[in-house]
């Protein structure tokens, strides 16, 4: 199982995924409760900060968006202020919100938290105040949706319906994108609404209720793994599905198909917050199943997505490299190199109170050459571990055009943990590496010598400031990724 959830991991690819439903903002309002009003028995906020997410299928877009995919959005925002920053917040995870509408008989659905901090540190939700309409939307809003959704099918690979009972997901609007996707031949996976009768949920692909939502939809309590199986059964049945996945909180997910009836445990955790862990779990088993996962592989990373997620505060996404950490984790090895920052972190302090030396190099590693390959060596003989700071997929296009990489980015990660001269690797994604850098304060930070001199490596000064050294490695002339793509364009065009 661990080579199988590694390699369809690493191969999720960046499919469309629409995603339709009820979508939310989020709304953080942190700050510091020491003391309690004299006005009435509340504690005081004394605000810090403020942050904005994005809610219900929204989240579930992010999430998408952070293992690759390309969210398709389908769904209403109020014409309002709140409208305008989840729209911005989508489109900045690289969304296409073409298909989110302003409508003007409702606000946008809005969840504000008001977050109480303990000596700074320790996060408490106070309370939590929401602006919404419930009503069901239009007509008019309706057909102008399903025309949008009917559209898009045709672009996507697989679709995602959040539902919230905010409105969109009505029983015709629900029934009628449910047939639509199965008349295209595209999988429709439902995270459904707490209620007594999943009717409109007739046909789709998957369903992935959670023990409170099974429990009120087939009319018993879902308590133990025999409750879970009868329970996944009954929706399997009278629903016409292909899966069914329970979410169980702690004690992990039930999958549930014609062949498998089976419950993938939980790890152990730290629960912080279980917001958003339901919307992780159907964004990474949608992904899956459009990389042409089967339903246990998909349901495992799901499982594992889940349980990251819910050990973060509030509605966060959950990235492939912690994913790929975790897996490593769970199956008794730590041989993976490619590694999020925090654990990567977790391993430089354990390697640097061994008194080993760290060494810093980053790039785009697009197309491995012979320059490759005595640059990573020249790194090496300058310390210890070498940590390669990978450049992700999207700043390689800011920084070398829309064509490229090549080589998307875990493949990249998965040839340079081929190398021995190699020993962790991160991605990130900013245009400067300096923030990397800082973060790990490399004892030697490589760089290639056609910068010239020291001056021209970002993040020079902060290295030698705590006693690090920069080293430009010797080139190996006429090898380079650019070179080497180049002279495959001529060959093509040649033996055109």
């Amino acid at each position: 199982m661990y080579e199988q959830l590694l390699k369809t991991i690493g191969n999720l690819g960046t499919p469309r995924i629409l995603v339709a439903g009820d979508f939310m903002l989020d709304v953080y309002v942190y700050g510091d409760a020491t003391r309690i009003s004299p006005e009435a028995p509340v504690p005081i906020l004394r605000v810090t900060q403020t942050e904005s997410r994005c809610g219900g299928a929204g989240s579930v877009a992010a999430d998408l968006a952070t293992l690759g995919a390309v969210p398709v959005c389908i769904g209403v925002v109020g014409e309002d202020a709140n409208g305008g920053v989840l729209k911005e917040r989508l489109t900045a995870v690289g969304a296409d919100v073409s298909g989110l509408y302003e409508v003007t008989d409702r606000p946008t659905t809005t969840k504000q938290r008001l977050i109480g901090m303990a000596q700074h540190r320790h996060k408490q939700q106070l309370m939590r105040i929401d602006q919404e309409s419930t009503e069901a939307l239009a007509d008019s809003a309706c057909s102008r949706l399903l025309q949008a959704y009917r559209k898009a099918l045709e672009q996507v690979d697989i679709v995602c319906l959040q539902d919230y009972r905010k409105g969109v997901l009505s029983d015709h609007v629900c029934k009628e994108m449910i047939r639509l996707g199965a008349e295209a031949g595209r999988r429709v996976l439902v995270d459904p609404v707490l209620s007594r009768d999943y009717a409109k949920y007739v046909g789709a692909t998957l369903l992935t209720p959670n023990r409170h939502e099974a429990s009120m939809a087939v009319g018993f309590d879902v308590r133990d793994t025999a409750d879970t199986a009868k329970a996944a059964r009954a929706f399997l049945d009278t629903l016409k599905l292909d899966a069914v996945v329970v979410t169980l909180d702690k004690e992990g997910l039930y999958l549930c198909t014609d062949t498998i009836s089976q419950l993938i445990p939980a790890k152990a955790r730290n629960v912080y917050d279980v917001t958003g862990a339901g919307d992780a779990v159907l964004a990474t088993l949608a992904v899956s199943l459009a990389a042409d996962s089967d339903y246990l592989t998909a349901a495992h990373l799901a499982n594992i997505a889940g349980g990251i997620e819910v050990e973060k505060f509030g509605t966060a996404t959950v990235s492939v490299s912690e994913m790929v950490h975790e897996i490593a984790g769970q199956f008794g090895t730590r041989t993976t190199k490619l590694r999020s920052l925090d654990a990567l972190m977790e391993e430089i302090n354990w390697r640097r109170s061994r008194g080993q030396t760290i060494v810093f190099t980053n790039g785009c590693f697009d197309v491995i050459h012979r320059g490759h390959i005595d640059y990573l060596r020249f790194c090496k003989a300058q310390g210890d571990v070498v940590v390669v700071g990978l450049n992700s997929d999207g700043s390689v296009r800011a920084l070398k055009g829309p064509q490229r990489p090549i080589n998307n980015q875990y493949d990249r990660a998965a040839v340079l943990s081929g190398l021995e001269t190699v020993d962790f690797i991160t991605i990130f994604d900013e245009p400067s590496v300096l923030g990397l850098v800082k973060k790990i304060k490399p004892d030697v930070i490589v760089k290639g010598g056609d910068w010239g001199n020291k001056e021209g490596v970002v993040g020079w000064d902060f290295v030698e400031s705590y006693g690090g050294k920069v080293m430009l490695a010797p080139l190996v002339q006429g090898k380079s990724s650019t070179a080497t793509i180049e002279k495959m364009k001529a060959v093509q065009t040649d033996a055109g």
